[in-house]
């Protein structure tokens, strides 16, 4: 009896495998970044990025102080690195091309922003990317300090001071330059020295 059981779970496994593998191999689900999302897959993906961030996301305080100074160069890196995607201080009326085109569509951070999640999720968004968006990871790109201070602005965009906000009302969403300098505010990976 109990065999039996156990070979029908088995048979059950291996033919939802089965199953699973002829639809993908048949192109039943969408690929193309234009169609919209199947059924549960917002749900799943939403869960799946909460789970990873409660357990991964730094829980330490943001090493980079709440400065006028490092709030500008956090909104000189947004402005480098983020705002191709994730637009300017004009909200949703300043989405690129870029990010018209991805799916799915990346949130415009002056309108959809992240002032309300820990600090540490964003720096781990930053960090990591996030898989099957446009999220890349940073990792490679910029320091810790630099994603720090990203993360430090990205938190605190909707109360800038009046210097940081004429900063952030500057920021246009063109691509970054193949020649953009290294150093502080620039996007070489320097992990020592300031933002």
């Amino acid at each position: 009896m109990i065999k039996t059981f156990f070979l029908g779970v088995i048979v059950t496994i291996v033919a939802a495998a089965a199953c699973a593998y002829v639809i993908l191999a048949r192109g039943v689900i969408p690929a193309s970044a234009d169609s919209g999302p199947l059924p549960l897959e917002k749900w799943a993906a939403r869960l799946s990025l909460r789970a990873t961030l409660a357990q991964d996301a730094p829980k330490t305080p943001n090493p980079v102080a709440l400065t006028d100074t490092h709030l500008i160069a956090g909104i000189q890196l947004y402005g480098r690195h983020c705002a191709i995607c994730h637009g300017t201080a004009a909200g949703d009326a300043s989405a690129s091309p870029v990010a018209k085109g991805e799916y799915p569509v990346p949130p415009q951070l002056a309108t959809n922003g992240v002032e309300d999640d820990p600090m540490g999720w964003t720096y781990w968004k930053i960090d990591h990317g996030i898989r099957w968006t446009g999220m890349p990871s940073w990792k490679a790109t910029l320091s810790d300090q630099q994603m720090w201070t990203l993360a430090l602005f990205l938190k605190n965009m909707d109360k800038l001071s009046p210097a940081a906000e004429q900063a952030w009302q500057a920021v246009t969403n063109t691509p970054a330059s193949p020649t953009t300098p290294s150093g502080p505010s620039g996007s070489g990976n320097t992990a020592s020295g300031n933002p």
